[in-house]
């Protein structure tokens, strides 16, 4: 029996991730997939990044994850989503190619040290006293190890929902793992039922574009690797197209929403949908009111010419399909490549895993991406390079790395999952995270580039820019304080021009910062800054002066909420010995077994009342 320190099954996102930590840290790993070419594919939309997710992949990047530079090497358009808002809903979206990005990611599987890839499908585990020993492939061949993460994505007894036909297959065609999450219950894990879509593709050639609205990639170059520069060349982006439902559309639907597999199509759905990507259906049942829906038409690769229909997820039969997309501005002769499916799979409910995603019934196995109830590339992305690392510290025999919930939108997700679960796929939005102002898109790296060094995936090169850009941040800081301004006419002058107030008396540039019409590169536009420091150093020195005031607000909340943190629970306390706590928030703290005081407190039905009798209890019985 072939011996490994880690075995990984599945090669999404997710599995890419977590096979390239483990390897890189020094440990032994084998990735285990159903079809090596479909490594890292992207069987949706054919993007990298977006409203908050785009800072997920800067945090991957910061810790030394490899989505965000792949992305780099592979994307034909790339925005910054809500410039022209506030710093903490900056975030990257880039139009990735999906031929080059699943080969470049392959290319870096195939070629990194410790990491073996083999094709097998996965159906059980060897699990021997609560621990996980191997994995059993369908022929019956085992492989031992001494950690196993699962990231299986859709592919557990997926079914292909359109119309009336549900069809077993994964998102590529190919056959499911019929039996894995079978032998997950029998391990006594619960599995949930969970549903998601992908819309229609459209011969490129077959479209009016002339019917719709061009939208281009922004003229300023971005990066979301914080070691290189931008590869592409910002004048020679794909652009996409905007376009919108209209009335013949939504009648079309609701005439026929009853072939829709969700709609009553399929009369044995279970899977829960998405709430926050919802189908073409639900947006028009759920808000009937609007009279359109706004619908984007996306280039998917240079190499071929499917045209991605995004936000038109459909689970309708065939011949409605056509006459939904036929009914559209400019896509009245669209040919369909490709048409729109509805999949269902079994994922596992997530409060049966702990923080460092390492599950609670056998020891050392770990479960990332959708198996644990997410929905998109980067949330699984995420999840399988935390779960590589703690794999990784796990077998080192040192404390998992846990990030906090005002230290990355990563803490964040993988807290929401254990704490609070979900019953739907869950995405990302900046609304979840309640320190937003502190991860921003800019400030990555400085939250999360000394993890990555400490667990091994940032090298020394790497690090050592790092510092400098901190000490650079601080010696700017430090000038722009000795740097000070005189009321003199030229000067005010300069100022006027810049759409500032006159001065009256001597002013630093640090506090000349502090006004909102103020920044590095208009004062360099008329000479009052001649300081020599990177853009990235520049912008980040502008938004802690800018911001300073809200930042420390903040850091102060943090810190109550950390307090809370670090009063631990012990993991033998039997819940059915606090006397008065309500029957709810008994049921939900033993189930979900809080490690702190911090985190029971964001358990849905554990109240303020139960969580002071906690710590009553606490303080009597383990001076707490």
């Amino acid at each position: 029996m072939k011996e490994y320190e880690v075995i990984v099954v599945g090669g999404g996102h997710a599995g890419c991730e977590a096979a390239l930590s483990t390897a890189r840290i020094g440990h032994k790993t084998l990735l285990v997939t159903g079809n090596i070419n479909n490594v890292a594919t992207m069987p949706c939309n054919p993007s990298i990044g977006g409203s908050a997710k785009g800072i997920i992949v800067r945090e991957i990047d910061a810790l030394g994850g490899e989505m965000g530079r792949n992305a780099d090497k592979t994307l034909i358009q790339m925005k910054m989503l809500n410039s022209s808002k506030g710093p903490s809903v900056h975030s990257l979206r880039a139009q990735a190619d999906k031929i080059t990005y699943p080969k470049e990611m392959l290319k870096t599987l195939k070629s990194q040290e410790n990491l073996t890839l083999q094709e097998g499908m996965v159906e059980d585990l060897i699990v021997e006293d609560n621990t996980v020993k191997g994995i059993v492939l369908a022929d019956g061949t085992k492989i031992s190890s001494s950690a196993v993460i699962l990231t299986t994505g859709t592919y557990l007894k997926a079914d292909i929902l359109r119309g009336s036909t549900r069809t077993r297959s994964g998102p590529h065609g190919e056959k499911p793992s019929m039996h894995l999450s079978d032998n997950l219950k029998k391990y006594g894990f619960k599995i949930l039922r969970l549903k998601t879509g992908t819309p229609p593709r459209i011969a490129r050639d077959s479209i009016d574009f002339s019917k719709t609205k061009r939208e281009d990639g922004d003229p300023t170059p971005y990066t979301f690797s914080h070691d290189f520069s931008p590869i592409y060349d910002v004048n020679h982006q794909e652009p996409c197209y905007l376009v919108y439902t209209n009335q013949n559309t939504h009648k079309i639907i609701l005439d026929n929403l009853s072939k829709s597999s969700m709609y009553g199509g399929l009369n044995d759905i279970e899977g829960v949908g998405p709430r926050y990507c919802p189908s073409i259906e639900d947006k028009i049942t759920r808000f009937k009111d609007k009279e359109k829906h706004q619908l984007f038409l996306e280039p998917e690769s240079l190499y071929y010419d499917d045209i991605y229909l995004q936000g038109f997820s459909t689970s309708m039969p065939e011949d409605i399909q056509e006459k939904m997309v036929h009914s559209l501005e400019g896509l009245e002769h669209a040919k369909i490549l490709k048409y729109a499916y509805a999949i269902e799979y079994d994922a596992i409910y997530p409060t049966q895993i702990n923080a460092s995603l390492e599950t609670k019934l056998i020891k050392n196995l770990f479960t990332a991406g959708q198996i644990n109830g997410t929905s998109g590339y980067e949330e699984a992305a995420c999840q399988g390079l935390m779960a590589g690392i703690n794999a990784a510290l796990k077998l080192e025999n040192k404390e998992p790395l846990i990030l906090k919930r005002n230290e990355a939108y990563i803490g964040v997700l993988i807290d929401d999952l254990v704490t609070k679960g979900t019953m739907e796929p869950y995405r990302m939005l900046t609304s979840r995270a309640e320190y937003r102002l502190l991860l921003r898109h800019d400030n990555c790296d400085i939250r999360l580039r000394e993890y990555g060094h400490q667990v091994g995936l940032i090298d020394e090169e790497r690090y050592q820019k790092f510092q400098k850009k901190l000490s650079d941040i601080e010696a700017l800081k430090e000038q722009l304080k000795t740097i000070k301004l005189t009321p003199t006419k030229e000067i005010n002058q300069k100022l006027e021009k810049l759409n500032s107030m006159p001065l009256k008396d001597g002013i630093t540039l640090y506090d000349l910062l502090r006004r909102t019409e103020i920044n590095i590169q208009g004062l360099k536009k008329e000479q009052l800054y001649q300081l020599d420091y990177s853009t990235d150093v520049e912008k980040q020195v502008e938004i802690q002066i800018k911001y300073e005031g809200y930042i420390q607000k903040i850091e102060r909340e943090a810190q109550k909420m950390l307090k809370n943190e670090s009063k631990q629970i012990p993991k033998d306390i039997d819940y059915s010995k606090v006397k008065n706590l309500a029957s709810e928030a008994r049921q939900k703290l033993e189930t979900i077994r809080p490690t702190s005081i911090g985190q029971a407190t964001r358990i849905s039905g554990v109240n303020p009342a139960d969580i002071s009798i906690l710590m009553i209890y606490l303080r009597k019985n383990y001076n707490e």
